[in-house]
């Protein structure tokens, strides 16, 4: 397994992602290059930014990529919502995404919670990799 595959927060983020990239496939083919892509690269941003800081050495660059992947998850929040206030989401897929969203958000920010407590206790040395996970 992959370090990063043993988060929730993961798990719950590359969800989203792909029900974005699912959901985003109906939208109009004049917004492909506007805000279909919009969409799909900050739903895309939020796992990534995870795997990536998963694999950095220490608990403070991991943090900085957790905060980027929380910023992408606030920023597919409005897109969504903009989505639906332009009728191309009907209600019910609205609040089905946004509740993955605020579901992978709070794991987000429950992960990146611990990493400050390790953080005041010293334990800053010790990789993501070799921590338990949420």
């Amino acid at each position: 397994m992959v370090p990063y595959e043993r988060f929730d927060a993961w798990r719950l983020c590359h969800e989203l992602a792909l029900a974005v990239w699912e959901v985003t496939k109906s939208w109009p083919k004049s917004e492909l290059f506007g805000l279909t892509s919009q969409a799909r690269r900050a739903a895309f941003s939020a796992p990534a930014n995870l795997v990536e800081g998963s694999a950095k050495r220490g608990s403070r660059e991991f943090r900085r990529f957790l905060d980027i992947s929380l910023g992408s998850l606030a920023e597919l929040s409005y897109i969504i919502r903009f989505a639906r206030d332009l009728d191309f989401l009907a209600d019910t897929e609205w609040e089905k995404l946004e509740e993955r969203r605020n579901r992978a958000g709070q794991l987000v920010w429950r992960l990146k919670q611990s990493l400050d407590r390790d953080l005041r206790q010293g334990a800053s040395a010790v990789p993501p990799s070799r921590r338990s996970a949420l």
